[in-house]
This record gives C-alpha cells, sequence and structure tokens, in this order.
C-alpha cells in the first residue's frame, strides 16, 4: 500500500490494526477526481461537489487500502452519538462517532478542521473514530466514545489527527464558558490554560481543541494518548480547512481491524 500522501499515526498499535488521514491530495497511483475549491481528493459528499467525482475518490481510497472492504459513513451533526457498526450501511448513519469489531470494516470521520480522534483496544480487537468539534467534544463525544468498547479506558489508545490548530481557532466568551460549565473529567485549571485571551478582539480567546481532548482522554484513564500536531488551516496545499476557505472539501481520518 502507497502512503505517500497518506498520514499514519506514530503509534504503538496493535499489527492488525490500520489507521490512516487523507489529505486533498490523491494517494499515489490515483489521480484526484475533484476539481475547483474541492481539488482533488474530497471524500465529503455534501458540500456540493460533484457526486460522482466524490465516488470515484471513494472508491480509490478503497482500492489503496489492504484489506479494507467497507467505510462507516456517518452524517455528522456535531452531537455524541456513537454508532455501533456491523457492516457498512446504505445511508450514511446519523451520528459524530462510531466503533466496529469487524475486521476490513472502517470507522471513518470527515473533517476540514475539526479533531478526527481514532480510538483501539490495546489487543486490537475493536476500533472506534470520533468526529470532535467544540460542540461535540464539549458536550461529550470522546467521553462517549470511550464508553463504548468492551473495555476499560485504560485498555485503549487515542491518535488525534490533522486539525485547526490554537492559532487560527479564535471563538467567543460563550465557548470557553461552556467548556467551564459542561466539559467532564478536565479541571477549571487545564481548561483555561487551553483558552488564550485574544489581544486583538475583547472577550475573545484562540481556543487549543487539541489540548482539550488530550486533557480529557488523559483524565479518562486512556493508555495512550497522541497526535499528528498538524494544522489544516495553515497547510493549504495539503488540507481542506473550512475556516480557511469556507467552500472546501473534506478529508477522512480511518481505522480498521485487518
Amino acid at each position: 500500500m502507497a502512503f505517500e500522501e497518506l498520514i499514519k499515526p506514530d503509534w504503538p498499535a496493535p499489527t492488525n490494526i490500520v489507521a490512516l488521514a487523507t489529505t486533498r491530495l490523491a494517494p499515489a497511483g490515483l489521480v484526484g477526481a475533484s476539481g475547483g475549491a474541492y481539488e482533488s481528493f474530497n471524500l465529503g459528499d455534501h458540500v456540493d461537489d460533484d457526486a460522482a467525482s466524490v465516488q470515484q475518490n471513494r472508491a480509490g481510497l478503497l482500492d489503496v487500502c489492504d484489506g479494507l472492504q467497507s467505510i462507516v459513513w456517518l452524517q455528522q451533526v456535531h452531537g455524541v452519538d456513537v454508532h455501533c457498526a456491523s457492516g457498512a450501511s446504505p445511508a450514511p448513519i446519523i451520528a459524530d462517532a462510531s466503533i466496529a469489531a469487524q475486521s476490513g470494516l472502517a470507522c471513518g470521520i470527515m473533517t476540514a478542521d475539526c479533531l478526527p480522534v481514532l480510538f483501539c483496544r490495546l489487543d486490537g480487537g475493536q476500533v472506534a473514530a470520533a468526529h470532535a468539534g467544540w460542540r461535540g467534544l464539549c458536550a461529550g463525544v470522546l467521553a462517549n466514545t470511550v464508553k463504548s468498547f468492551d473495555c476499560p479506558p485504560q485498555e485503549l489508545m487515542a491518535w488525534i489527527g490533522p486539525a485547526i490548530s490554537a492559532a487560527h481557532f479564535e471563538v467567543g466568551a460563550e465557548v470557553y464558558q461552556a467548556f467551564i460549565d459542561n466539559f467532564g473529567a478536565v479541571s477549571a485549571e487545564q481548561i483555561t490554560q487551553a483558552f488564550t485571551p485574544s489581544v486583538q478582539r475583547t472577550g475573545h480567546f484562540y481556543a487549543d481543541l487539541n489540548a482539550l481532548a488530550s486533557a480529557q482522554l488523559q483524565k479518562l484513564g486512556v493508555a495512550w494518548v497522541g497526535s499528528s500536531n498538524m494544522c489544516t488551516f495553515t497547510d493549504a496545499n495539503r488540507f481542506y480547512s473550512f475556516r480557511r476557505d469556507g467552500q472546501t472539501g473534506r478529508q477522512l481520518s480511518l481505522i480498521y481491524i485487518k
């Protein structure tokens, strides 16, 4: 399998686990079918890209991933529901995370700035993927995903894929207050450390979603937590970014048992 334009986590996952994040660049051996604002390897079918182009890109991804038979595609709504997948669905499932134990069935999350978080059990028996924008993160989508596993958090590992960095994610005071009021397992001190006050706009902050997610996963007891530390906003050649471009495509972070 060629991974020149695909990102693989640097993590100590079991050998039967395959995890990767796509970019806007087609993997080696493929030609991205999308054009214009979606150039070239857009995998989102809800962003007004040509439907046939998206399907061509999705089919190509299946072809280059060893042992991958199907992907659980979600209709992500910035919520906290976790779909327990036993096979592919003909229509997208309304949820912001999925979990699977069947080999060849990938849990996938589409993003263009939000956090994609991939999970697996240390014994390689289950995998999951979660979509964590600030709303879903604050409301508990990662905590719900951890609870969905058939094991304690101490038997899990998690990897955070490419997402917008704090330097480019400005939010209002209501977002900071929402985390203070509702973000489970994380101390107020840790939350405050993840929000840097803006010097240009009173009452605004730069929010570090990566730090918030990592802190919560660690507090929940997840055995290993890591991140790509890649920013979707700053690297326009490699990543789609909604906050940077508005009209844009989606990359996919996926994980499966081979």
